[in-house]
């Protein structure tokens, strides 16, 4: 246990996880980061994509999230996610509509930095839906 921290991963909607984790791999918005016990204390922004957490028990986990916050401390991490399923709950129809919204949303966009936000995100949905549908 002692190489064990305490891992929440929170939605609007839910607490999704509350467990002891020996490591947690986020979607950083500047790239993937593995987090373990004893990380120096950060705070990060969380982009489109696949959360990995190894338990304490040795079993591992998979979530899918829209963007967020990340919480790291040398005794846990905390995960404050826009949206966020089990990713063997996601399917492509669910990923689809949220595609077609950012694509809704970008015809929409009132300024050229919305926009480009926006390009983004949709850039990192459709990448996201590569990743977890095939997978």
């Amino acid at each position: 246990m002692a190489d064990t921290f305490k891992f929440e991963l929170v939605s609007p909607e839910r607490l999704l996880v509350s467990e002891q984790a020996s490591e947690v791999v986020i979607p950083a918005t500047l790239g993937e980061m593995t987090v373990l016990v004893n990380h120096a204390p950060t705070m990060t922004t969380i982009r489109p994509g696949v959360v990995t957490v190894k338990l304490a028990s040795g079993q591992t986990e998979k979530y899918v999230v829209f963007g967020g916050f990340a919480d790291i401390l040398p005794t846990g991490c905390t995960l404050l996610a826009e949206s966020a399923v089990v990713a063997t709950a996601l399917t492509r129809e669910t990923l689809q509509k949220r595609i077609e919204h950012a694509q809704k949303e970008i015809d929409n966009a009132d300024s050229d930095e919305h926009k480009t936000k926006l390009e983004q995100f949709l850039s990192e949905l459709t990448h996201l839906n590569h990743t977890v549908i095939a997978a």
